[in-house]
């Protein structure tokens, strides 16, 4: 005969639910379950205003015939609407789970990958591909990807001279970041006057223009870095509860923080390559999606989705402010993440 276990309300255990697959298993609190397929509807709503919002507003039935291949708008929203509304929320998904990552490793809310310097250093490779390789889509690319983790590697290796330390790492990716808005700066200065006024506009973060040609590559991008984040749920959360606590767990914390900085490099500067450095949903995102699910730590699914809700949310606000006009989404980002961050560096110093 087993032994009797205790319930949750016992044993002073939160109740959550147990997902598996194959040898992987992890556990869920039922509030983090609610809590993202809440904001999963509300990306899906979005999405589906997203769709409706252009020029002007298209009736719900007309979207729905539209996405059936049927009716006068079926062009105009599958076509035109619907790459930026997927690139929306993809996106917003890619930074959140950035932002996640970084903070967890940092175990600071101000561990993002826009504080720390990584979205800057992506910008360099780009404007390096712009300026030197005639920005072909795939020099875009592999020059974000390789400038984002430049600067990592330089962040981490100056982090590392007493001792890895998440509060040193952000401090000095702030002075990289600063030394890298300068370069930025320079290049641009030196470029031709066509170059330099696109590169301008695109560094602002705009999600203007985008088709299913500029998005389908980067999304199969994000996809395969999401799988191969998957196996490092458990131990991203173990190493998050310290460093004892991971060795002693079997992490292996070196080659552990190695394959997240590629991951988190990966995703951000894959949004980068496309859009621009679209700043602040990767520091805002994880610390919404933490407090609403209510978990001790920064978890990934509700950083993601909070992420696509974000991002989505400051497009269509991007669209509508001085429409017919469309605002770049990081005018919009930039303001609402500047005001949150004010918040959290008053909440850390009264701490």
């Amino acid at each position: 005969m087993s032994a009797p276990t205790a319930s949750p309300a016992h044993s002073g255990v939160k109740p959550g639910v147990v997902l598996r697959a194959g040898r992987l298993s992890f556990r869920v609190e039922r509030r983090t379950v609610w809590v993202s397929l809440a904001l999963g509807c509300a990306a899906l709503a979005l999405g589906f205003a997203g769709l409706s919002y252009g020029t002007g507003w298209t009736a719900p039935s007309e979207v729905v015939a539209a996405l059936f291949g049927q009716g006068d708008s079926s062009l105009v929203i599958t076509q035109w609407r619907a790459p930026r509304v997927a690139a929306a929320l993809i996106f917003g998904a890619s930074l959140g789970v950035a932002g996640a990552i970084f903070q967890n490793l940092t175990r600071n809310p101000l561990g993002s990958p826009d504080v720390i310097g990584l979205d800057e250093g992506a910008y360099t490779g780009a404007l390096i591909a712009i300026t030197v390789f005639s920005g072909t889509a795939a020099a875009l690319a592999f020059s974000s990807v390789l400038g984002g983790l430049i600067a990592a590697l330089a962040i981490y290796l100056l982090s590392l001279k007493t001792g890895f330390s998440g509060l040193r790492l952000v401090v000095i990716g702030i002075a990289v970041n600063a030394m890298l808005v300068a370069v930025n700066s320079w290049i641009v200065l030196r470029a031709e006057l066509e170059v330099a006024m696109a590169a301008t506009g695109w560094s602002v973060g705009s999600l203007n223009g985008i088709d299913w040609q500029d998005v389908l590559l980067p999304f199969a991008i994000i996809a395969v870095l999401f799988v191969l984040l998957y196996p490092q749920w458990t131990s991203l959360h173990q190493a998050a509860l310290g460093d004892e606590v991971a060795i002693t767990s079997g992490v292996s914390l070196n080659r552990h923080r190695l394959v997240l900085v590629l991951i988190g490099v990966g995703c951000t500067a894959t949004v980068t390559a496309v859009a621009g450095p679209i700043i602040f949903v990767a520091l805002a995102a994880p610390q919404i999606g933490r407090r609403l699910a209510g978990t001790p730590g920064v978890s990934l699914l509700p950083a993601a989705l909070t992420g696509a809700v974000l991002l989505m949310a400051a497009d269509l606000i991007a669209q509508w402010l001085l429409a017919p006009v469309s605002l770049p989404v990081g005018v919009v980002t930039t303001v609402i993440g500047g005001c949150y961050l004010i918040w959290l560096l008053v909440r850390e110093v009264r701490r």
